[in-house]
């Protein structure tokens, strides 16, 4: 089921269950506050003269975004995806330079750095969405149904497999069943999201304030639908 989703509307637009809206939203003023406090200009103002429109379709000016960027980020979340080269967060979400922060690791798990990146990223920097972003067909995810041994890729499958472990599924449980592999990847994402609150007193007590979202979703690379989960 899709959730919610990520838009760009003349400049960076945010909207998770209404925590981060557009400018047309009821909560558009308590989020431009958000950015007042920080002493910048508001995303949608920021880049909205670095974008422009060809046919229809949003061209990103990045030397303009560069420079703009130069003087300070405010990013309005920080994404945990994967390192596949078919699932570029940024370019899947259309972002600019400066809209997010984006740790990228083969499975899309949190280590222990990329929970401190985190941590940097909403509390210190003011992202207010945490979202981990799976994808389909992924190799990662193949790799840890098969429990395959490569150096220190060893170790890093093997924390995917409680995923593998955990996912309910009547089918063929192999690698060659991508009905299997996607079950997985997105059992991933939600054993992510709460190895995030578990780990992170941090996040956690950011998230139960009501400062961050913790959201998940899950890439297709066939449709290039992005499906958001709880």
């Amino acid at each position: 089921m899709e959730r919610t989703r990520f838009d760009r509307v003349a400049g960076l637009v945010f909207d998770f269950d209404g925590l981060i809206l557009d400018s047309e939203s009821p909560g558009y003023v308590a989020w431009s506050e958000v950015f007042t406090a920080h002493g910048c200009a508001l995303p949608f103002e920021k880049y909205s003269a670095c974008i422009g429109t060809v046919n229809g379709f949003d061209l990103h000016n990045y030397l303009e975004q560069q420079e703009v960027s130069a003087k300070g980020q405010y990013p309005a979340a920080v994404i945990l995806s994967c390192i596949d080269s078919r699932a570029p967060a940024e370019t899947i979400m259309d972002l600019g330079i400066g809209d997010c922060f984006n740790a990228r690791v083969a499975g899309n798990i949190a280590n222990a750095d990329i929970l401190g990146s985190m941590e940097f990223a909403c509390k210190l920097a003011g992202a207010k969405v945490v979202l981990v972003m799976g994808h389909t067909s992924c190799g990662a995810i193949k790799g840890a149904i098969d429990n395959a041994q490569l150096g220190n890729l060893t170790g890093l499958l093997a924390k995917i497999r409680p995923a593998v472990d955990a996912t309910e599924y009547s089918g063929e449980r192999s690698a060659k069943n991508y009905g299997f592999v996607d079950a997985v990847a997105r059992k991933n994402v939600e054993l992510t999201m709460a190895d995030i609150r578990q780990r992170s007193a941090v996040l956690a007590e950011m998230q139960t304030s009501g400062a961050i979202k913790i959201v998940g979703a899950m890439y297709n690379i066939q449709t290039g639908v992005v499906e958001f989960l709880r």
